[in-house]
């Protein structure tokens, strides 16, 4: 039987700036799949709160027409790219995919070297706080290897190199650039039911006030979301704190996520890759023969 760090064990044998694909995968899709997918959530809405993505994703429309429809695209995309390496065909096609859906916008380069950092940090940060271990060395610098790459690919330009580099980057962009705008409250407005999925049926009624508490308080400020009652911010403190030390002696996965394919409620009879994001008004959330292929349709990003 497999041992609770045989993974763990696996990525520190790796090296991650020759193996990084390897090592996030491992991280994403075996290690952390229900930390990593809530932490991208959360990644992709602090981009939300900087004015210039704001106005850019409220003035294009598709966000606050179809928010499901867009975090599946933007979810498929990138998973499908780590999920088959950026090197196969179909990550090839997934990039190609995730730059067509950014071509014709005049976007702030700052602003998407912030959505490459946030993909970074965030997810590091969170299961440093609530995984069910800390992350190695080797998944944060993985990760920050894995997302240079992708920025490259896109034309993004003065990329951080290593984790130490990215979370400097997004701690000093944040009190500049994280602010209140009418345009970034009304994108939380409409995309705050994709986290209500998240939370566990039990606490529904209490969702708004949880959602609250996944915030921190410069979000909370740049939303005009109010400071949610201390039953909520200790309650969910102490539920993930638990669930953390449980997942700690619990088996590892037996399979890994999407193994049986990346699925996605905007396609219950699956997706073909090439046309996904197609009917996209603006761009993704990412920096925001085989191809055609349809494919077993995860949520969003």
């Amino acid at each position: 039987m497999r041992g609770r760090f045989d993974n763990l064990h696996r990525i520190n044998a790796l090296d991650p700036a020759r193996d990084f694909e390897e090592i996030h995968r491992l991280t994403l899709f075996h290690e952390f799949p229900w930390d990593m997918r809530l932490a991208f959530n959360l990644a992709f809405n602090r981009s939300f709160a900087v004015p210039r993505v704001a106005r850019l994703l409220v003035a294009t429309g598709e966000i606050l027409r179809t928010p499901r429809k867009r975090a599946d695209d933007t979810g498929i995309i990138m998973y499908e790219i780590l999920l088959n390496g950026l090197d196969s065909a179909r990550g090839r096609l997934a990039l190609r995919r995730l730059n067509d859906a950014h071509r014709g916008f005049d976007l702030d380069n700052g602003d998407s070297v912030y959505v490459l950092a946030a993909l970074v940090v965030v997810p590091m940060r969170w299961l440093q706080r609530y995984g069910w271990r800390s992350p190695a060395d080797h998944e944060r610098e993985a990760a920050a290897a894995y997302y240079r790459e992708v920025g490259r690919r896109m034309g993004v330009r003065d990329i951080p190199s290593g984790y130490a580099a990215f979370a400097e980057y997004l701690d000093a962009y944040e009190p500049e650039h994280l602010r209140h705008t009418p345009e970034a409250e009304r994108i939380e407005h409409v995309t705050r039911d994709l986290l209500r999925g998240r939370i566990p049926g039990p606490l529904r009624g209490a969702a708004d006030a949880l959602i609250g508490a996944l915030y921190d308080e410069p979000l909370r400020r740049a939303y005009a979301v109010p400071r949610p009652p201390l039953w909520a911010r200790a309650g969910l403190h102490l539920t993930l704190r638990i669930r953390a030390r449980a997942l700690r002696f619990a088996r590892p996965r037996a399979e890994p996520l999407f193994a049986n394919g990346i699925r996605a409620k905007s396609y219950p009879d699956g997706y073909d890759l090439a046309r996904v994001g197609a009917a996209t008004g603006g761009p993704a959330a990412a920096p925001s023969a085989h191809g055609s292929a349809r494919t077993p349709a995860a949520g969003g990003a």
